[in-house]
């Protein structure tokens, strides 16, 4: 006899629609690549975002697996500089620039 096997609860549900607008309203996406840190005296990780919590903060995934769930304050974002090398951001400072551009 073979054992039926569940679907996964996380393959099924339909996507979240406040993740999509929460981390577009940050200027986020998806799968961009950020480094946080969690007091001004540890050293800087880099992650993955994964979603919009509902409390507001950003839920990444480390680079060990590790799920967390970060406040806006406290990430950087990577982007390209002007001479095309890499340039962390602050995401307070990124948000606050798709919110002026969404103003438009």
């Amino acid at each position: 006899m073979t054992a039926r096997r569940r679907p996964s609860p996380a393959t099924d549900a339909p996507p979240d629609p406040f993740v999509d607008a929460g981390l577009a309203q940050l200027g986020l996406q998806p799968g961009a690549r950020v480094r946080f840190r969690r007091s001004t005296s540890t050293r800087w990780q880099e992650a993955v975002v994964e979603r919009r919590e509902r409390d507001g903060s950003v839920g990444l995934r480390d680079g060990r697996g590790a799920a967390r769930a970060i406040p806006v304050e406290a990430i950087e974002v990577r982007r390209r500089g002007p001479r095309g090398g890499v340039v962390w951001e602050p995401l307070a400072d990124v948000a606050a620039r798709a919110e002026q551009q969404r103003l438009l």
